[in-house]
């Protein structure tokens, strides 16, 4: 039986909060570490400082810290929780899965409570609301814990100063409810598309086993650096990306000028200009974290979410477009309503 993908469906958003690593580094102390002139890195990726995580940080602890805000927020522990679900673009480690190790990280080893990744790439946040909103609105759970946490730092190849100077560490959560409690969410309309003929403009070769160190004759360790044809992404998005939104708008029988603001993944300074210079949007209804946070993978657009409902930007009664692009190469979106 085919399911109406436009259906529109109910649920609660409970609490949410985010969590950065300690260590805060500016572009001008990037500049200075890599023998830059002054101004060199911000001038390139757009970002004026970036949290980056120490050695003794794991996307996990971040994620918990995260998790932990989101449920003061709700008013709840985790050992209420259903299920806990991470939505991560970068792993801790090849096995378990994420979801697992911050399961542990929360105090719910002996728990039983399923843990389980939802991996889209940046895309992760909204590609796990869509999926999670399903066995919400059926009453299969009543609390879910959703997060996002990247270390992209890592992974990062200074060499190539225009996708390693755009990116930061963090990690965000949404604790999500079955309708009836908490505050309203209705989602109007929710797409996602692939076209992987760009799966290779955005990749990290290692850490599975196509290139395993048993298994490659090369050196290993490039492997290992995040690449980006920073270009192609841009020109194959654009391709895309205004009749994705045409249909987005359509299915949820809405017009951009309905929209109180816009959440998108922090993708880019490119990407962040383009949304009000392509798609039509005034640049002071997109919540825009890019300078101070830059492109924290998954964590980059519920971290954008929490920033702008704690602040008071996004009230009760708005409507909600969340938007961004990912490795695949993918598209997202999904319009919210939240309810009074």
């Amino acid at each position: 039986m085919l399911i109406n993908a436009s259906l529109q469906r109910r649920l609660a958003l409970l609490g949410s909060g985010h969590a950065l690593p300690q260590q805060r580094l500016s572009s001008a102390e990037l500049d200075l570490r890599l023998g830059l002139a002054t101004g060199t890195v911000e001038r390139i990726g757009g970002v004026r400082s970036r949290a980056f995580a120490n050695a003794d940080e794991t996307a996990a602890s971040l994620a918990a810290r995260a998790a932990q805000a989101a449920l003061e927020a709700a008013g709840l522990n985790a050992a209420q929780l259903d299920c806990v679900v991470a939505a991560s673009g970068t792993m801790d480690q090849g096995m378990p899965c994420n979801a697992a190790l911050i399961h542990r990280e929360l105090g719910l080893g002996a728990s039983g409570i399923p843990a389980f990744d939802i991996n889209a790439s940046c895309l992760g946040f909204i590609a796990a609301l869509d999926q999670l909103s399903w066995p919400l609105a059926a009453g299969r759970y009543q609390r879910v814990l959703l997060v996002c946490a990247d270390i992209a730092s890592c992974g990062l190849d200074w060499q190539q100063l225009e996708s390693a100077a755009i990116f930061g560490d963090g990690a965000a959560a949404v604790v999500l409810g079955a309708d009836g409690s908490g505050q309203g969410v209705r989602i109007l309309a929710s797409k996602l598309r692939t076209y992987s003929e760009g799966a290779r403009f955005c990749q990290i070769p290692a850490g599975g086993s196509r290139h395993h160190p048993s298994r490659v004759a090369e050196g290993f360790l490039p492997l290992t650096h995040f690449a980006m044809q920073g270009k192609a992404v841009y020109r194959l998005a654009s391709t895309h990306l205004p009749g994705f939104l045409e249909e987005l708008l359509s299915d949820a029988q809405l017009h951009r000028e309905q929209i109180d603001w816009v959440v998108p993944h922090q993708a880019s300074r490119l990407a962040m200009d383009h949304l009000s210079r392509r798609l039509g949007f005034a640049a002071d209804r997109v919540i825009d974290i890019f300078a101070e946070h830059g492109n924290q993978v998954a964590a980059s657009l519920p971290t954008a979410l929490d920033i702008a409902r704690r602040d008071g930007r996004i009230q009760p009664g708005q409507r909600l477009l969340l938007l961004g692009t990912g490795a695949g190469l993918s598209l997202g979106g999904m319009l919210l309503e939240l309810q009074g």
